[in-house]
C-alpha cells in the first residue's frame, strides 16, 4: 500500500481505454444499479453553491462493503478515479468528478447493523441519514445528537468532520465516531478500532478518515455514541438590541458553564427571511435560539440562569416553545435558514461559507463581518452556532452582474482571512472540498501542508481516492 512519499502524484482523466474497460465489467456486475446516464451523473456532481457542477463518468449503487471494495479494486488497477457519495448536501464541491471516474453512492447502504444500548452505541452503514437513525432509535430512550441542519448521511457527517447546532454540549462528529470500518485505495478492508470507548492501542486511525473527505478510503461502516434522550427538553428565543450583543451573551453563557444544548444566532435579516420563509411571526430582531436539556429541575434553573445573562446585555423576555411541536416547528425554520435566504432575493445564487474562531473573539469577527457586507454593498444574512464560535454568511449574488460577483469574491476572501487571524480557521463544518483548498496555505504552516500530502502520497499512491479535494498532491 506504501509508496515513496516524496514523488509526485498527479491527478489526470483515466484514458478512455482504461475507463471503458471499468465501466463495460462494472455494467455487467451491478446490472441496473449501474448507470451512465446524463442526468444521474449530472445529480451525482451537483452542488448546492456556485462551484461548477462536475460529473463522474457513471454512477455504481453500492450495497454492501464487498461491494464497495470490489469496484475500489477494480478502479485502482485501472487508475480510475472514485469519488464517494452520500446524500450530496455538502457546499464545498466535495461530490465533484474533476479527473471524471466512478462514483460510488452509498445511499443504499442503510442497514443499523446492531444497537448496543447498554453501551450507549450503535453500529451502522454510511447510507442512513441522521433521522432516519434517530427514527429507529426512537423506542430505545437513545438518540444520535450531531444535527447539521440537512438530513444528511452518517458517513458524509463523518467524511466532513460535521458539526451543528447541538455541538456547543455534544462535541461533533470527531467526539462521537468510535470504530470505522473503510475500504482503503487498493480494495483492502480496514476496521480502525473496536467499540470500547477508549484506548491507547496504537495510533488513532479512526480520527485520521474523520475529515478526510473520501481522500484515504471509503467508509461503509460507522460506530457511533448516543445519548439517552433527555427527561426534559426546553427552548425559546431571547432578542438583543445588536448582534454583537448576542455575541456577548453567548460568549458570557458558555464561560459561566452553563451546560446549554443548543444555543444559535440568526440577526435581523434572517428572522426576516425565516419568518417569511416558514410563516413564523418572530419578532424582527437579532435574536438567539436556546434550547436546554436535563430534567424538570435543571432545565428551569438552566433558563433562569440564562435568563439573568441576558438581561445584562440588554435581552428581552426568554419566550418558551413549550409544546413538542411548537419546538419542533422552530429548529426546522432555523435548519431551513439556507432555503429562506431566497425569500429575500428571488432569482439569486446563494453562497454559504463558514469561519469560525475562538469564542473569545466571536462578536469581533462577526462586527467585523457586518461592516465588510456593508461597504461592500453585499445582501448576507447572518446565523450560527455561535456557541462554538461558528457562524454562517449567506451571500445572494445576483451572478448577472459581474461586478457584484467580484465583489462578493472579494468578500469571502476577506471573510476566511479575517478568521484565520483571528487564530480561527476557515471552515467550522463545511469542510474544504474544492472550494477552500487555497485557504489551507493561510492556515498551516508548509510542514504542516507536507504531512498532510505525506498520508495522502502513503495511503493513496495512485492519487485515486476523490482527487483534486483537501490538499493538492
Amino acid at each position: 500500500m506504501l509508496l515513496n512519499t516524496h514523488q509526485t502524484i498527479t491527478a489526470t482523466r483515466p484514458p478512455q481505454a482504461a475507463l471503458d474497460t471499468v465501466r463495460d465489467a462494472l455494467a455487467k456486475k451491478f446490472g441496473n444499479r449501474y448507470s451512465a446516464n446524463e442526468t444521474v451523473r449530472q445529480q451525482h456532481g451537483h452542488t448546492l453553491t456556485w462551484t461548477p457542477t462536475q460529473a463522474p463518468d457513471a454512477v455504481v449503487f453500492a450495497q454492501s462493503t464487498e461491494e464497495v471494495a470490489e469496484i475500489v479494486k477494480l478502479c485502482a488497477l485501472n487508475r480510475v478515479p472514485v469519488i464517494p457519495y452520500g446524500t450530496g448536501t455538502s457546499l464545498e464541491g466535495h461530490v465533484n468528478a474533476p479527473f471524471g471516474g466512478i462514483c460510488i453512492d452509498l445511499s443504499q447502504m442503510k442497514r443499523v447493523v446492531a444497537v448496543h444500548a447498554e453501551d450507549l452505541n450503535v453500529v451502522v452503514e454510511p447510507g442512513i441519514t441522521r433521522k432516519e437513525l434517530n427514527e429507529y432509535l426512537r423506542d430505545t430512550g437513545l438518540f444520535f445528537p450531531i444535527d447539521p441542519g440537512a438530513d444528511a448521511s452518517v458517513g458524509g457527517m463523518v467524511s466532513t468532520r460535521a458539526s451543528g447546532t447541538n455541538a456547543v454540549r455534544y462535541g461533533t462528529m470527531k467526539d462521537n465516531v468510535l470504530s470505522l470500518t473503510v475500504v482503503m485505495p487498493d480494495g483492502e478492508i480496514v476496521k480502525t478500532a473496536s467499540r470500547a470507548k477508549k484506548s491507547s492501542a496504537g495510533y488513532d486511525l479512526t480520527r485520521l478518515f474523520v475529515g478526510a473527505e473520501g481522500t484515504l478510503g471509503v467508509i461503509t461502516e460507522i460506530t457511533l455514541r448516543l445519548y439517552g434522550i433527555p427527561e426534559a427538553i426546553s427552548a425559546g428565543v431571547c432578542t438583543f438590541p445588536t448582534v454583537r450583543a448576542c455575541c456577548d451573551a453567548t460568549i458570557a453563557t458558555i464561560q459561566s458553564g452553563l451546560p446549554v444544548a443548543r444555543i444559535e444566532l440568526l440577526d435581523a435579516l434572517m428572522v426576516h427571511a425565516v419568518n417569511l420563509h416558514s410563516k413564523l411571526g418572530l419578532p424582527e430582531e437579532p435574536m438567539l435560539l436556546l434550547e436546554f436539556h436535563g430534567t424538570d429541575a435543571s432545565v428551569k434553573e438552566q433558563a433562569e440562569r440564562f435568563g439573568e445573562i441576558a438581561q445584562e446585555f440588554g435581552g428581552g423576555d426568554f419566550v418558551w416553545a413549550t409544546k413538542p411541536e411548537d419546538r419542533t416547528k422552530l429548529w426546522q425554520a432555523r435548519h431551513d435558514g439556507y432555503w429562506a435566504g431566497f425569500t429575500l432575493r428571488p432569482g439569486a445564487k446563494s453562497l454559504a461559507s463558514d469561519v469560525c474562531v475562538p469564542i473569545s473573539r466571536l462578536a469581533d469577527c462577526v462586527e467585523e463581518t457586518y461592516r465588510d457586507l456593508a461597504e461592500a454593498k453585499l445582501v448576507a444574512p447572518i446565523l450560527g452556532h455561535v456557541g462554538d464560535g461558528n457562524f454562517h454568511v449567506n451571500l445572494l449574488v445576483n451572478m448577472d452582474d459581474k461586478d457584484e460577483v467580484a465583489r462578493t469574491e472579494a468578500f469571502l476572501e476577506r471573510l476566511v482571512l479575517r478568521g484565520i487571524a483571528m487564530e480561527g480557521t476557515c471552515t467550522g463544518e463545511h469542510g474544504v472540498g474544492q472550494a477552500k483548498m487555497k485557504y489551507l496555505l493561510k492556515e498551516h504552516s508548509p510542514a504542516t501542508l507536507d504531512l498532510m500530502r505525506t498520508l495522502k502520497r502513503s495511503i493513496d499512491p495512485l492519487n485515486i481516492m476523490n482527487p483534486g479535494k483537501v490538499v493538492s498532491v
